[in-house]
C-alpha cells in the first residue's frame, strides 16, 4: 500500500512510524498531519478508501472519527450561548419541554458539554428505534430517567452527546445542531468537516472496516454503544443515508488536515474560534471544568466543554483509533483519522514519536463532578 505526502525536516521519525504501520498492515487507510507554527509540517495519506483498493487516501478525504465528533458538536452549543438564546447553568427544560421530567429538572448544558448529565446510553426504551429516527432518539431521551443525578457523577455521553444538544437547540433556536454547524461554525473556522455531508462531497469519504470479525462486541465501551443498533455496524455507517444524516456524537466527517489546523488555533487569543465565540466562551470550551471518575473511560480524567484535558495536551479520541491532540508542552496539533477500526495503539506509536503520551490523565486540583 501507499504513503504519499511529506513531512518536513526534524519529523522523519513521525513518517517512518506512519509508513510503518502501512507496511505492517496495521493500517489500510489513514490520514496524518501535524501543524506547527501555523503550517502544516506533516500531511501524510496511506493506504486507500474502500476495500477494493480503487482510490487512494488524499489529504482531503473525509472519514468519521466518531468521537473526536464531539469538540465540534459542542462548539454549535456554545454559538447558541454566544447569541443568548441558551445560557450554560440553566436547565434545559426552560427550553426543551418536558425534558424536567422525571428527575432531569436541574440539568443544564454544562452538565450536558462535560458528560454528567446522567444519561450516557440511551434508555433500552429506544431498542426498538432505528439510528436515523432522530425524533424517535430525542424524545426516548426526555421520556427516561437518568442514571445518576446530573452533576453527581461523569461518564462520557457516547452515543446520546448530540441528540441531548440537538434537541435544546431544536427547542431554543428553531435549528438543529447539523445548522449551526454547518452554516455559522463551519465557514468562521473554514474547517473541511460536516454534520451531513453534502451530495457534493460525498465521493471524498472514505468507508470504514473492522479490523476483525469481533471488534465491535470486544469494546470496553460496548454496554454505552449497543442501543440503537447502526452506529458501530459497518453496513449502516458506510451507507449514504448516514452520511447525509446527523448524528451528532460520532458522524462528524472530516479530514487529518481539518482536525489538527483547528487545533493548531484553538488556543489562539487572535484566532478563528475565539472570533467566534468571543472571549469568555472561548476560554471556558478550554479550560477544565469537571475532573473525576469516567464511569465509561473507567479512570480518573478532566472534561472540558468539549475536550479532555491534562497538564500536556488538550485532546479528544474516537472509539476506533481516531484521535486528535493540541500539545501544550511542544506547541504542536496533531489529527491521525483513520477507517481501520482497532485499538488507539496505532496513534500512540504517532504520539511516541512526536515526543507526546496520549494516557488520559486527571489535572490536579480541579473540580470533581459533583461540583455544578
Amino acid at each position: 500500500m501507499r504513503v504519499d505526502g511529506y513531512a518536513h525536516d526534524g519529523y522523519e521519525g513521525v513518517r517512518r512510524v506512519f509508513q510503518d504501520l502501512v507496511a505492517e498492515g496495521r493500517e489500510t487507510g489513514a490520514g496524518l498531519s501535524v501543524w506547527r507554527d501555523g503550517r502544516e509540517v506533516v500531511r501524510l495519506g496511506g493506504g486507500w478508501t474502500g476495500s477494493e483498493r480503487r482510490r487512494p487516501w488524499t489529504h482531503d478525504t473525509l472519514v468519521q472519527p466518531y468521537s473526536v465528533s464531539k469538540p465540534f458538536a459542542a462548539l454549535a452549543a456554545l454559538v447558541a450561548v454566544r447569541d443568548g438564546a441558551l445560557g450554560l447553568d440553566e436547565p434545559l427544560a426552560r427550553h426543551w419541554r418536558g425534558y424536567g421530567d422525571r428527575g432531569k429538572e436541574h440539568t443544564t448544558l454544562r452538565h450536558v458539554l462535560t458528560h454528567r448529565a446522567g444519561q450516557p446510553r440511551f434508555p433500552e426504551s429506544a431498542a426498538g428505534l432505528g439510528a436515523l429516527d432522530d425524533a424517535g432518539l430525542r424524545n426516548s431521551l426526555v421520556a427516561a430517567e437518568p442514571e445518576y443525578a446530573p452533576g453527581t457523577r461523569m461518564g462520557e455521553h457516547a452515543l446520546t452527546h448530540g441528540h441531548l444538544i440537538d434537541g435544546v437547540l431544536r427547542a431554543a433556536t428553531g435549528s438543529t445542531l447539523g445548522e449551526v454547524f454547518n452554516e455559522v461554525v463551519r465557514p468562521a473556522l473554514g474547517l473541511d468537516a460536516w454534520f451531513g455531508v453534502p451530495e457534493p462531497e460525498l465521493a471524498r469519504v472514505a468507508d470504514l472496516e473492522h479490523a476483525h470479525p469481533g471488534w465491535a462486541r470486544q469494546q470496553p465501551a460496548a454496554p454505552w454503544l449497543t442501543v440503537p443498533e447502526g452506529p458501530l455496524d459497518t453496513g449502516a455507517v458506510n451507507s449514504r443515508a448516514w452520511r447525509r444524516s446527523v448524528f451528532g456524537g460520532v458522524n462528524l466527517h472530516t479530514s487529518a488536515t481539518a482536525v489538527a489546523g483547528f487545533l493548531s488555533r484553538a488556543t489562539d487569543p487572535d484566532g478563528p474560534l475565539r472570533a467566534l465565540l468571543g472571549p469568555e466562551l472561548h476560554e471556558e470550551y478550554l479550560a477544565p471544568q469537571a475532573t473525576g471518575h469516567d464511569d465509561v473511560f473507567g479512570t480518573e480524567l478532566t472534561w472540558t466543554l468539549g475536550f479532555l484535558r491534562d497538564d500536556a495536551k488538550i485532546a479528544k479520541g474516537g472509539i476506533g483509533g481516531s484521535a486528535a491532540w493540541w500539545s501544550l508542552r511542544h506547541g504542536h496539533a496533531c489529527a491521525y483519522l483513520t477507517r481501520r477500526l482497532d485499538d488507539h495503539s496505532r496513534v500512540a506509536r504517532i504520539a511516541e514519536a512526536l515526543g507526546d503520551d496520549l494516557s488520559v490523565m486527571p489535572m490536579r486540583g480541579q473540580r470533581s463532578p459533583s461540583s455544578s
